[in-house]
């Protein structure tokens, strides 16, 4: 299973980032919610990014590019093994930057792949 990291997280229903929230833990994958609103999603309290966590796998998008670089340090700091970003986050700089880093950016849709069992 892959430790992921949901930078976006929110307690709204209608949003991207709760559907992802919920298809991940049922699918066994454990999270890390991280957001500016408070609550908790999938059972998961939501978070600052304070601490960056060094047992990430994916840290999956759901901020637009304008607000990512405030997150850019907290998410090298965190050295997952790849960023999704999400419809509507593809960033072509941040994802220059990861590659630097040794991070593999992806464009995709994470409820997508987790649909279709490409996680």
């Amino acid at each position: 299973m892959k430790k992921t990291l949901i930078i976006g997280a929110t307690p709204n229903a209608d949003r991207y980032a709760y559907r992802a929230a919920h298809m991940l833990t049922a699918k066994g994958h454990p999270i890390v919610n991280i957001g500016v609103k408070q609550g908790e999603v999938a059972g998961v309290k939501i978070e600052k990014p304070e601490t960056p966590y060094n047992d990430i796998d994916t840290i999956t998008l759901y901020i637009g590019p304008d607000i990512q670089k405030n997150y850019f340090d907290y998410i090298l700091e965190t050295k997952p093994k790849r960023v999704i970003f999400n419809p509507g986050t593809e960033n072509p700089d941040f994802e220059k930057m990861l590659d630097l880093h040794d991070i593999e950016p992806v464009e995709a849709c994470t409820l997508v792949l987790l649909s279709i069992g490409q996680y």
